[in-house]
């Protein structure tokens, strides 16, 4: 039977299980299982389907509500200790954003792009157990798998510890990263994409303890930033291939954690000119390729997505000619391109939108 790395997985999710089967279970295709024998992770997508809808709202509600008693309570000297310690929630509830703008959040962070695009940065989907079928269609590169995969560990981590919500929202933020997501505070991802090109892997992270891999020297460096005193509960450990450093931080979460180290990461790259230029992340850009290399640099953190505009109108015999242009809001330029094809015209207006990002993205800068 094939191996599979459980400590490699709970590492890059923030979670040890005690039936580390649940694991194998999580990985595990209806194609093998129907070769192989044994469950498939088809259940375990259902339940954590149902826990990523309802974790994300959880965190939404904790990012931008508060309770305007227990707000206007801690403001007030002396403070009531018994009442803050034994209520957070006193008082009306309010948010930041009204329904429409949550709604939107909610969407952006459950979408298959999402979820596919974090199996993809945490490097998990090579341990899939597929049966022929699937490996011979290489699904291992196709984005509904890797949801669904995402979210047969959540279904996993809840059976696991049964259904705690701080576990499974522990996950959801290790594995998610919502601020990444909602914030364009990309650094997760662009510190595993410098980690691949450099070193071929993505990189490791180590929830633990703050003695854990730490020792006073120069090798480690500390989010001084992050660092409370007392010491936050919530640390996180990150190694990039074989660089030399091993970069330390806290947070309120351990996905807060994980967001500060790879900041911390990221400053330290940028800072000692080690960061890859935009030029450098697109090997060969093509008109065939050039939508998808241009939402691959966005996701990278470069600029924002491209929109696309759609215009349809007809030559003098009737038939349809489309008009496309490419937007990018980091951008003043806008490019259009015209084909009896909506599909081959948006690729040249892509293509032409990419052309000048790569010449120009440093003078834009």
């Amino acid at each position: 039977m094939r191996e599979i790395n459980y400590e490699a997985i709970e590492n890059q999710i923030g979670y040890s299980f005690k039936n580390r089967d649940l694991i194998k279970q999580a990985f595990t295709r209806r194609s093998y299982s129907q070769e192989h024998g044994g469950e498939n992770n088809e259940v375990l997508e259902f339940y954590g389907d149902k826990v990523l809808e309802f974790i994300v709202g959880k965190i939404l509600a904790e990012k931008f509500g508060k309770f305007e008693e227990y707000e206007k309570a801690i403001q007030q000297r002396p403070l009531n200790i018994d009442l803050l310690h034994s209520n957070k929630t006193i008082g009306e509830y309010s948010s930041d954003y009204d329904e429409g703008h949550l709604t939107e959040f909610r969407k952006m962070l459950v979408s298959r792009q999402t979820l596919a695009q974090r199996i993809y940065d945490l490097d998990l989907e090579k341990y899939l157990f597929l049966g022929r079928s699937d490996e011979e269609n290489n699904v291992r590169d196709n984005d509904a798998v890797r949801e669904d995969l995402f979210e047969a560990i959540l279904g996993a981590v809840a059976l696991d510890s049964a259904w705690s919500i701080e576990q499974m929202q522990k996950a959801v933020e290790v594995m998610l990263c919502p601020s990444a997501v909602l914030f364009d505070e990309n650094f997760v991802e662009d510190v595993a994409q410098w980690t691949i090109k450099e070193y071929g892997c993505v990189p490791k992270f180590y929830y633990g303890g703050f003695s854990y891999m730490y020792s006073r020297t120069e090798n480690t460096i500390c989010d001084r930033e992050s660092m409370q005193y007392p010491p936050s509960r919530n640390h996180c450990y990150m190694k990039l291939g074989e660089y030399q450093y091993l970069f330390y931080a806290e947070g309120k979460s351990l996905g807060e954690a994980r967001d500060n180290a790879c900041r911390c990461a990221y400053r330290h790259l940028k800072e000692k000119d080690l960061l890859n230029p935009i030029q450098d992340e697109i090997e060969e850009p093509s008109e065939s390729m050039a939508i998808n290399q241009l939402e691959t640099l966005s996701r990278r953190g470069y600029f924002d997505l491209p929109k696309y505009k759609y215009t349809e109108n007809h030559d003098k015999n009737g038939n349809p000619v489309w008009q496309v242009t490419c937007m990018v809001n980091d951008f003043d330029k806008v490019f259009n391109a015209t084909d009896s094809s909506k599909k081959k015209a948006k690729k040249k207006a892509a293509f032409k939108m990419l052309i000048y990002i790569l010449e120009n993205y440093d003078e834009e800068d």
